[in-house]
């Protein structure tokens, strides 16, 4: 995979500013609209599981726009922010939004395949691909883990994962763990991929 050189270092390059703005506005609009009685955006948008009947393809896009709560959006976004804009300004624009997105809908797909299954919103699936490629291309960054304990960046994404697995299989939370993995598993796909091919061009 071919690096990228940018004029300059960008705290808030413009596909994670874009990100960000774009998600604030869909979790506000959806806030007041529901509030005056639209109250079937969430359930076109979000990502809806098969026997529901109410999946539709486009859900696999949107549903990684919606959010929850403010807790949700608010952790989502800084952890876009926190890792997005080195990986941003590390591939540039276009690759980076390619393989943000590639995690998104992949991890959708993932979690439609957990049985059981019925409504899923959130970034938290593109956001932990974004995890895994810092983890992949700085392994040896440290992160401060609560903001105290240093660990280097490898092993926290290592760690994450193991988490997200064992939650997965033994912890009914509410948490769509497995879009989480997939998230993490068509980002590994990704990397691999241009890693065999450096010279793919978007």
């Amino acid at each position: 995979m071919s690096d990228y050189s940018p004029q300059g270092f960008r705290m808030l390059p413009t596909v994670v500013k874009n990100l960000l703005i774009i998600n604030l506005i869909v979790f506000l609009a959806t806030m007041v609209l529901e509030r005056y009685g639209y109250n079937n955006i969430t359930s076109m948008c979000a990502l809806n599981a098969i026997p529901t009947g109410r999946f539709r393809v486009w859900q696999l896009f949107t549903y990684m726009f919606m959010h929850a709560n403010w807790e949700h959006i608010i952790f989502n976004m800084f952890a876009l922010w926190m890792f997005g804009y080195v990986l941003e300004n590390f591939w540039g624009p276009k690759r980076f939004l390619v393989y943000y997105l590639v995690c998104g809908v992949g991890a959708g797909l993932c979690n439609l395949l957990v049985p059981g299954w019925y409504i899923t919103v959130g970034a938290s699936g593109a956001v932990y691909g974004i995890l895994l490629a810092f983890g992949m291309m700085f392994p040896n960054e440290r992160i401060y883990l609560y903001f105290l304990m240093p660990i280097k960046a490898k092993w926290f994404v290592i760690g994450y994962a193991a988490i997200e697995l064992l939650e997965g299989l033994f912890r009914a939370d509410g948490i769509a763990h497995f879009a989480h993995l997939g998230g993490m598993l068509f980002g590994l796909l990704l990397i691999l991929y241009w890693r065999k091919h450096p010279f793919s061009r978007f």
